[in-house]
Formats: C-alpha cells, sequence, structure tokens
C-alpha cells in the first residue's frame, strides 16, 4: 500500500497540482530521459529560478516555493531529473534542458544534491556562462563527507528496498514540531514513489568522489540558506561551505530540519526574493514586477524583520 502524507492532501498542494500541469521534457538523444518539470510564472521571463530536489526528492517538493513566488511575479521552475549516471550527463542534459526552454541564464536554487549539482554546473559552464546566481541550502563541496563513497560503483546493482532504506536512515522524528514532521512524512512518500535507477543514479552522483572548486565561482553571486537545529549534514560540512564561499550571503533559519522549503516555507520564500531583490531592472531579473517592496503606512509585514548575513561585512539587515 502507498504511503500517504498530511501534506500531500493538504489545500495548498491539492491547489498547486491543479493549476501548474507537470510537464515531461526529453532532451537527449536516445530518447528515453524526462525532465519532470513545473515550470510557473511569466513564460516571458527569460532568467527564472530553477528549484533542483535532494536525492530523496521530486520536483513537487518545491510546490510551496513555485506557489509563494510565482504570485510575487517570479517565474520559477521545480525541475526533477532522469537517471542520469555520472556528472557529464547529468551537466549536459541539464544544459539541454535550459536550451530547450529558450532560457539566457538560470538563477539556481538546489538542495543537498541539487545544491552540489548547480555548484557543479556552475563551475563547469564558466567560460559560458549559464548560471547567473546561486542558493544553496544544506548543501556540501565534497561527495567525501559521504560514507558510502568507496562503495557508489555499486549502487546500479542494489535493490530499490535497499537503496531506500539507507535513506531512510537521515530521515529522524524525534522531537521536532508539526511542521518538520510533516515535512519528513511527505519527502518518505516522494522517496516511495522513485524507482531503482531514479534512486541508484542519485547516490551515485551523491557519492561517486567529486568535489567543487569554489574559487572559480567567487564572483557570483551566492546565498547560503542553512538551518540551526538538527540536519542530515553536520556543522563541519557547513563550516567548509562557509570557508569555501567567503564572499557568500548567509540566510540562517532557527530551525527548519532537512526539508525547510516545506517545513518553513516562508521564511524559504523571503530569503530568495532577497536574493532575488539584487537583479530587479537588470536582464537577469527572475520576475516582471519589482521585488523591492514599497513603503506603505502601517505596513508591519514580516519583511521588515527578515534579516542575512554577509560574511564580510557582518550583519546586514532588510528593512
Amino acid at each position: 500500500m502507498s504511503y500517504v502524507s498530511d501534506l500531500s492532501q493538504s489545500n495548498e498542494y491539492l491547489s498547486f497540482r491543479s493549476s501548474i500541469p507537470l510537464r515531461k521534457i526529453v532532451v537527449d538523444s536516445d530518447g528515453s530521459k524526462a525532465w519532470r518539470i513545473f515550470d510557473s510564472g511569466p513564460k516571458s521571463v527569460r532568467c527564472p529560478l530553477i528549484c533542483l530536489p535532494p536525492v530523496s526528492g521530486t520536483a513537487d517538493v518545491f510546490f510551496m516555493q513555485v506557489m509563494g513566488l510565482a504570485s510575487r511575479g517570479v517565474r520559477v521552475i521545480a525541475a526533477e531529473p532522469p537517471p542520469y549516471w555520472n556528472m557529464k550527463e547529468w551537466i549536459d542534459g541539464f544544459k539541454r534542458l535550459i536550451d530547450y526552454l529558450e532560457l539566457d541564464k538560470v538563477h539556481i536554487y538546489g538542495a543537498s544534491l541539487g545544491g552540489f549539482m548547480a555548484q557543479k554546473f556552475a563551475e563547469l559552464t564558466r567560460n559560458c556562462p549559464r548560471v547567473a546566481s546561486l542558493v544553496l541550502c544544506n548543501t556540501f563541496t565534497d561527495t567525501a563527507v559521504f560514507e558510502y563513497n568507496d562503495s557508489s560503483a555499486l549502487f546500479w546493482l542494489l535493490p530499490s528496498l535497499v537503496l531506500k532504506r539507507m535513506l531512510m536512515g537521515n530521515f529522524t522524528t524525534d522531537k521536532v514540531d508539526k511542521r518538520i514532521a510533516e515535512s519528513i512524512d511527505f519527502m518518505v512518500e516522494r522517496l516511495e514513489s522513485l524507482n531503482q535507477s531514479e534512486l541508484a543514479s542519485r547516490l551515485t552522483l551523491n557519492c561517486s568522489p567529486c568535489y567543487i572548486q569554489p574559487q572559480l565561482l567567487n564572483d557570483m553571486p551566492i546565498t547560503i540558506m542553512d538551518v540551526w537545529d538538527e540536519s542530515a549534514l553536520s556543522s563541519r560540512v557547513r563550516e567548509d561551505l562557509y570557508k569555501s564561499y567567503p564572499q557568500a550571503k548567509l540566510a540562517h533559519l532557527k530551525s527548519g530540519g532537512n526539508f525547510p522549503y516545506l517545513s518553513r516555507s516562508d521564511e524559504v520564500n523571503l530569503h530568495l526574493l532577497i536574493h532575488l531583490r539584487q537583479f530587479d531592472g537588470t536582464e537577469l531579473s527572475s520576475s516582471y514586477l519589482s521585488l523591492v517592496p514599497q513603503a506603505k503606512s502601517g505596513n508591519n509585514s514580516e519583511q521588515a524583520s527578515v534579516s542575512y548575513f554577509n560574511q564580510s561585512d557582518k550583519f546586514v539587515k532588510i528593512s
């Protein structure tokens, strides 16, 4: 019997699925691999925000970003790759997807493996840049942090049940609030929907020896988004990411677990808007509207309390 989470039965998710179609786009020459995307917002925008999921996620784990940011005029594309077994295949496939969608450049919000692949894509396309900026959520710069690094070449042999159990170990539900528990249940449901080749290929990418050369991305606008409560990645991995990008802005969430885009979607969306706001009025704008809020008398909206860190300028307040 398939697992059903509360979040997948919520009005927000049902509204998302009824209003935004799932598109399957084949970009590879053999015609067997299809990217799955949800594309919302003005199609005239040529530099949208693309969201890339973690190993256990599907494109719809970003439904709250797709719905929330599209209401602000931002074009958001949640993209889920088909099975790719090595870095070059993935990079080439993503490049062809961008070409197919006729996009000039893209802003990328990547979670965990999605964040790692976003960095690698930006690094390997720097001579002909396709990435305008990065927002990295609970991610890493070196796959050596994972315990299965030495056995990654064997994932294609393992049955789906074994692969799912490997991932389930990171889904702890001890002492978490209701929203984090709901986000975990939703991700378990998404994990159950993935087949063996999808899981094995993602774990292969996640654990095969590979690292980012961050010095090649030092000129790119980057925001690092992470949580202060427990997540699957250790504090050492988090510190390594900070050190890799000393110019990056730090968007901290007090809590949120492994999947803050589900459990703390309002805060995540505000940080994404703050990040995208710097491109207002340029050819790299992700929206046809201005993302800078207009001052209104008596306006005490939640935007007034949002802040982030700039590692060189210490603390920066957004008002």
